[in-house]
């Protein structure tokens, strides 16, 4: 499972599906205003793009029950089609009727369903939209707002699209977009939260780099903390760990008074499915283990004590748990620089971070410590 994101980026697929339904629902247009007036053609169009725009219900069958991930691929590609059916009678409408009074409310729906089409899986539409954006953004009237907004859909659906690419092709198209954000939008902080998210994504040279490029300028803004905290992270391989805490439970903890133990350090929260899912992956590892040397410490970035306490007692993971409150903000999270959970770290024996990737394989990457 991914790992949740800071800047949250994968959610279930059901809950991708009820947003979809829900965009639409809000993209759709309110009913023409009643009158005693006759109906033009223009108005029986107009009704016609409505209909057009509402959001197909939920299948029937789908009632009380999990749909299979081809079931759901497959309703995710039909709303994209009636998106695309949607776009495409609002522009046969504001061209028929350029001087309707719905025209321009249909120029715009057009250019939000290609938004939801394209996002939903159908690409014949994206050139369409590009088009479409490209002749908003020369529009010299546009105000800043309505050109970031435009702008920044556009690199989302770009990155969307991207995705799927190997690590170092993605992280290059982040910074490729960061830059073009920043060029645009010098005073906003937004294209500097992207070149830290492709500091984040890259190796650990060009992560340097760009982290120094981040507090090295005037309108980063609250990106620069986020960037020492990446520069902190990196500089911490190899050396002994400041985590030293009162645990949930009252034990006081101190990692670097932990030597001749191998310590997995896990960052995670009850709210983060994907480090629920790992909770019994690491209990295994800690009744195999234990025995021989293994410890851990969990730092939670809950902001709920008692759901923190319930849980924990409920899946019995007897390791202490760094409690502050305060979420992403937590003291360690922000020392460290951690922008995604479920984040696992081994400390060796002899008091030092060695692994900062210790989820893939824990088993044998903390066997392997045990025995140096």
């Amino acid at each position: 499972m991914t790992a949740h994101r800071k800047s949250p980026s994968s959610k279930p697929v059901l809950t991708s599906i009820f947003a979809a339904i829900f965009l639409a629902v809000a993209l759709s247009c309110s009913r023409a205003d009643d009158t005693n007036a006759p109906a033009t053609n223009g108005d029986k169009a107009w009704k016609e793009v409505e209909r057009a725009l509402q959001p197909p219900p939920l299948p029937a069958e789908w009632s009380g029950q999990r749909p299979s991930a081809e079931q759901v691929e497959k309703f995710r590609a039909e709303q994209g089609r009636l998106a695309g059916v949607a776009a495409d009678k609002a522009k046969d409408f504001y061209t028929r009727f350029p001087d309707h009074a719905k025209a321009a409310a249909a120029r715009q729906k057009q250019q939000e369903m290609l938004q939801v089409a394209v996002r939903l899986g159908e690409s014949t539409k994206a050139a369409e939209l590009e088009k479409i954006e490209a002749e908003k953004l020369n529009d010299p009237n546009l105000s800043e707002d309505e050109r970031f907004k435009l702008r920044m859909t556009a690199v989302n659906r770009t990155l969307t699209a991207k995705r799927g690419a190997d690590e170092g092709e993605f992280a290059a198209e982040l910074e490729r977009q960061a830059r073009a954000v920043i060029k645009e939008f010098s005073k906003r902080e937004d294209g500097y939260r992207l070149l830290l998210s492709a500091a984040q994504n890259s190796n650990e040279a060009k992560a340097r780099a760009l982290a120094k490029e981040i507090i090295a300028s005037d309108d980063a803004g609250e990106v620069k903390p986020s960037a020492e905290g990446l520069l902190r992270k990196l500089d911490a391989v190899g050396k002994p760990l400041d985590i030293k805490f009162t645990a949930l439970d009252g034990r006081e903890v101190d990692v670097s008074k932990m030597k001749g133990k191998v310590v997995l350090i896990d960052f995670w929260a009850t709210w983060c499915g994907p480090c629920v899912a790992e909770i019994p992956n690491v209990k295994r590892a800690y009744e195999k283990l234990h025995p021989k040397g293994l410890e851990i410490v969990g730092i939670s970035f809950d902001d709920d004590k008692e759901k923190l306490q319930k849980f924990v007692s409920k899946e019995e993971m007897p390791w202490p748990q760094f409690f502050d409150g305060k979420g992403w903000g937590n003291k360690f999270a922000q020392q460290y620089g951690i922008n995604g959970i479920p984040t696992m770290w081994l400390v060796d024996n002899k008091g030092n971070l060695r692994e900062m990737n210790a989820r893939d394989g824990l088993d044998a990457k903390v066997e392997k410590l045990l025995a140096e």
